[in-house]
C-alpha cells in the first residue's frame, strides 16, 4: 500500500523550523569569538551547533510533546507517538568554522509510514531544499527535480570528503567521473536541484542523511547505502538521479 502525503501544513511549519536554527547559526557564522570544542570522535562543535539543536528541541517539544527527537549534540528523546524528528544542527561544521558558506540545518521527519518530510537549509546561501511525500521537491518555494545525465563519463559526483574512500576506488572514479568534494548537505541538495549527478559518502552518521529519504525521491532520484537499501542508518549514503544509481554502486564497490 502506498503511504498517503504528508499535510503540507507541516511540511511548511518544518521549513520554518529549519530556517530558524539557521538564523540562529548565522549569529555565529565568520565570527571572531567563535569557540570551537573537540568532541570524543574529533570533530569539531561549536556555540552554534548547540544553540540551533536546543532551539529545534525546544520548539518541536513544545508543538509535538509525543513525538521522538534524534539529534547530534543532545541525548534522544523518546516519546509516545510513532513520529520522529532527526535533525543535524550545523551539517558541514568545518565548513562552517571556517567561514565557507556551504554548511546547513538538517531536520528530517518520520510517521508511522516512514520517510515524511526532509528539509535542507542552507542559511549563508539563503537556499532551502525541502520535500514532503507525495508533495514533491522544492528550492525556495520553486519545484526541483534531479538531473537526466545517463552517461557516467558526463556525471558530476560529490563527495564529503576522499579521506574515508578507499584508494584504488578513488583512484578509479577520478578517471571515470567528475568528482569534486562540495560535500555534506550541501552536495544532497545539488543532487536533488540537478546541479550535479550524484553523491557518495562512504562514511556517514545517521542524523546526515535521514533527510534524504524523502528529499531525493520526491526529486526523482534515488537515495540508498551503499548496498542498494534504502536506509539512513547503515553508515554509508548514495544519492544520485536514480539513472546512474546502479552502475554508481557497481563502480564503488569493484
Amino acid at each position: 500500500m502506498t503511504a498517503p502525503p504528508i499535510d503540507a501544513a507541516l511540511l511548511d511549519e518544518a521549513v520554518e523550523l529549519a530556517r530558524a536554527a539557521g538564523r540562529e547559526t548565522l549569529r555565529w557564522f565568520q565570527s571572531a569569538h567563535l569557540e570551537i570544542d573537540t568532541k570524543g570522535d574529533g570533530s569539531p562543535v561549536t556555540e552554534a551547533d548547540r544553540a540551533a539543536e536546543h532551539l529545534l528541541r525546544r520548539e518541536i517539544s513544545a508543538r509535538y510533546p509525543a513525538d521522538s527527537i534524534i539529534g547530534e549534540e543532545e541525548p534522544d528523546h523518546r516519546g509516545t507517538s510513532p513520529n520522529r524528528w532527526v535533525l543535524d544542527p550545523v551539517d558541514g561544521t568545518k565548513a562552517f568554522t571556517h567561514g565557507v558558506p556551504l554548511f546547513s540545518n538538517l531536520l528530517a521527519y518520520f510517521d508511522e509510514h516512514g520517510p515524511a518530510i526532509g528539509v535542507i537549509n542552507l542559511p549563508a546561501l539563503g537556499e532551502t531544499v525541502y520535500a514532503g511525500r507525495g508533495l514533491g521537491c522544492f528550492v525556495n518555494g520553486a519545484p526541483c527535480r534531479v538531473s537526466a545525465t545517463r552517461d557516467l563519463a558526463d556525471a558530476y559526483v560529490c563527495t564529503s570528503g576522499l579521506d574515508n574512500w578507499p584508494p584504488e576506488t578513488l583512484a578509479h572514479f577520478a578517471s571515470t567521473v567528475k568528482l569534486r568534494t562540495w560535500g555534506d548537505g550541501y552536495g544532497y541538495a545539488l543532487v536533488a536541484t540537478g546541479r550535479v549527478d550524484a553523491m557518495i559518502d562512504p562514511e556517514i552518521a545517521y542524523y546526515d542523511v535521514a533527510a534524504m529519504l524523502t528529499i531525493l525521491p520526491e526529486a526523482g532520484g534515488r537515495f540508498t547505502d551503499l548496498a542498494g537499501v534504502a536506509t539512513a542508518a547503515s553508515g554509508s549514503g548514495i544519492a544520485s538521479n536514480g539513472l546512474l544509481h546502479d552502475e554508481l554502486r557497481r563502480h564503488f564497490a569493484r
